[in-house]
């Protein structure tokens, strides 16, 4: 090497030195090595700490090492201005050969870094030197980062989850929910052990939830890079099992919040379940109310029988009644929605059995509303006088007006006062024309026959037909 050589090569390693000592102070004084130093372990970070723990110890050693040979070099260096070949040579192999004393092994990471198997002691170059201490470096930053890392993440995070599931597991005592009586209380306390073993795992194992972010052969090539700056490894921490511990705790609250609501709504909710039947018994009352007068006042009508009230379900009330005083929420829940559908379903009931009770008092009604809208069609053209007229509309009033109503026979009499109201449009004369038979009111002086009633409404409705002149 040349004097100029020499110099720079000084000054290189001597910034390289600074560097090294400045990292190895800062590992020193890094939080994860510091916390894995007094922590009990276990799994898979005893095992890598086991190794890697010896590493600072093993750094300033071979630091001390370098320190010294760079001294010896800059002494050599400082004897004379001008260097001759004696000290250019003694030089030369201070900072580019085989100079430096050092204990024999392997790296941290199991492979053999110098092509040679393991000795007691070695003899390498400062620039093998530093490559060692950078693999060593390395190894202990990746464990220390990483623990730091999870350490960092999770147990604050597991204490406010856990506290979380505090606050809920009151929640499911106001309501009812408690341990062997519902699988919610069940849940729960899966989840406070769950979490217990997870905090526990951590404290004692974080690396078991440590992925890196690339694989060892990538680590080894890496390993040659100065180590001049204390940071943080690649990977993230395994967060799914305290994810999945939140997500159920969600569920669980949801579950718990819904009887809380239950618990302030069911008082509301149980009497509009009675309003329902109350209004069901009503209808009802009204069914056999018109069934009575249908009986009494429609003459040849089959009546459907009225259905009786719905005690079962009254009894069901009071079971819905015990549980709410029982603060039995849980169990509370389903039976109110039950009872609240089959309420529902029993006014229909009732309003279903009213409304076929009282068709025949319907199709009756709507008779005598046709009956009056004829009459007032007949005043409006001028016929009330006609004989006619007057007699087919009283035979048709006092068919809807008497009792028993025979409501076949109103309907054909109602069909024959719009016949006489209203006839039938004059047809082409003749021997041969179409539909001059069977006219009403025409030429052989026959009436046309009603239609019959079909379903308690006459068939064959001419109320539509010819209501369009005033």
């Amino acid at each position: 090497m040349s004097r100029e050589e020499v110099d720079r090569a000084l000054a290189r390693l001597g910034a390289e030195r600074d560097a090294v000592e400045a990292a190895l102070l800062d590992l020193q004084d890094h939080p994860g090595r510091r916390l894995l130093e007094g922590a009990a372990l276990t799994g898979r970070t005893r095992e890598r700490w086991s190794v890697a723990g010896q590493g600072l110890s093993v750094l300033w050693t071979l630091f001390d090492r370098y320190s010294e040979a760079l001294a010896s070099a800059r002494a050599v260096r400082s004897r004379r201005n001008r260097p001759g070949s004696a000290e250019l040579a003694e030089l030369s192999e201070l900072l580019g050969g085989a100079s430096v004393t050092v204990s024999g092994g392997q790296l941290p990471d199991g492979g053999a870094r110098f092509g040679a198997p393991a000795r007691l002691v070695e003899r390498v170059s400062l620039a093998d030197l530093l490559e060692r201490m950078n693999a060593w470096y390395a190894a202990v930053l990746e464990v220390a980062a990483a623990a730091d890392a999870v350490w960092s993440a999770l147990p604050a995070r597991i204490d406010l989850l856990l506290a979380e599931l505090h606050r809920v597991q009151m929640l499911a005592l106001s309501v009812g929910v408690r341990p062997g009586g519902h699988p919610l209380a069940d849940d729960l306390a899966a989840l406070a052990e769950d979490l217990a073993a997870q905090r526990a795992e951590v404290v004692a194992d974080p690396l078991a939830l440590w992925r890196p972010a690339r694989v060892p052969s990538q680590r080894a090539q890496e390993a040659s890079a100065p180590a001049v700056a204390a940071g943080t490894v690649a990977g993230v921490v395994d967060t799914s099992r305290f994810d999945r511990a939140g997500r159920a705790l969600d569920d669980v609250r949801v579950e718990l919040e819904g009887l809380l609501r239950l618990r302030d709504e069911s008082h509301e909710r149980l009497q509009q379940v009675g309003d329902l039947l109350q209004r069901a018994d009503a209808t009802l009352a009204e069914a056999r109310r018109a069934r009575g007068e249908v009986l009494a006042k429609i003459a040849a009508t089959e009546v459907p029988a009225v259905p009786g009230p719905a005690s079962a379900l009254r009894e069901r009330i009071g079971q819905a009644v015990e549980l709410q005083h029982g603060g039995q929420w849980y169990r509370l829940g389903p039976l109110l929605d039950a009872l609240e559908d089959a309420a529902a379903k029993e006014l229909a009931r009732a309003r279903h059995s009213l409304t076929e009770v009282a068709q025949p008092l319907a199709v009756r009604a709507e008779l005598r509303g046709r009956l009056e809208a004829y009459r007032a069609m007949a005043a409006r053209l001028g016929i009330t006088e006609d004989p006619e007229v007057v007699e087919r509309f009283e035979k048709a009033r006092w068919l809807l007006w008497s009792a028993p109503c025979d409501l076949r026979a109103a309907a054909e009499a109602v069909a024959r006062f719009q016949q006489a109201v209203r006839p039938a449009p004059a047809l082409p004369a003749g021997p041969g024309a179409p539909g001059t038979a069977g006219v009403a009111d025409g030429g052989n002086g026959q009436d046309h026959q009603a239609p019959a009633v079909q379903d308690g409404r006459p068939a064959g409705d001419v109320e539509g037909g010819g209501e369009s002149d005033g």
